[in-house]
């Protein structure tokens, strides 16, 4: 059975108008050179219209009764790689990203409790996944590493599900670099994207 890839786009911006999505589609597109037979199920946060988790949805959540949470939480267990684009936003993930997130921790799908604490549920299989990210400064490294808040979450969260093949993929100083540094540090970073890309198997 061919592999599922999940795309998962976080910003409200266009592709042109986003860095983040330019280096995420670079990404996804060197890895469907690598893997042509792989589907690829795109999901814009934004269009999806993600909302943080209401009353009505937990209670439907908590009863067992179908509910949109349950439908997020269903597609994501049944992929086998992921793709998380998302920048950064003062330190950490766009608040679309936490609420999807919310949606995909979803008991007896995702993790389940026992008496030595929860336990996550996608173990079932190798699955892989990577955080593109484009950030106004440098975060990876340095004096600014202890406030990247927002990769440290993805990282934890997915882990927290089973999910521990997690890499991490930046373009960093976005804000700060311009003219031909700018352009050379984009491009270094697409040449790395397709070389993950490439090993993302």
């Amino acid at each position: 059975m061919p592999e599922k890839l999940l795309y998962v786009k976080a910003n409200p911006k266009s592709d042109s108008d986003s860095t983040t999505f330019a280096l995420a589609n670079v990404f996804v597109e060197e890895y469907q050179k690598k893997n042509p037979d792989s589907e690829i199920i795109t999901l814009d946060l934004y269009k999806e219209g993600i909302a943080p988790l209401d009353a009505d949805t937990l209670t439907k959540m908590f009863s067992g009764q179908d509910n949109r949470a349950l439908v997020y939480a269903k597609q994501f267990a049944k992929m086998d790689k992921y793709v998380i684009a998302a920048p950064m936003w003062n330190l950490s993930i766009p608040a679309i990203l936490k609420a999807y997130f919310d949606y995909v921790s979803y008991v007896g799908i995702s993790f389940k409790y026992t008496e030595n604490g929860p336990i996550g549920l996608l173990t079932d299989k190798p699955r892989k996944a990577v955080h593109i990210s484009s950030r106004g400064g440098i975060y990876s490294e340095g004096p600014a590493k202890e406030f990247d808040l927002g990769d440290k979450y993805i990282k934890t969260i997915l882990g927290f599900f089973g999910i521990t093949q997690v890499e991490s993929l930046f373009l960093e100083n976005a804000n700060v670099l311009q003219g031909d540094d700018l352009q050379k540090a984009i491009e270094q970073s697409h040449q790395n994207a397709r070389n993950l890309a490439a090993g993302f198997r």
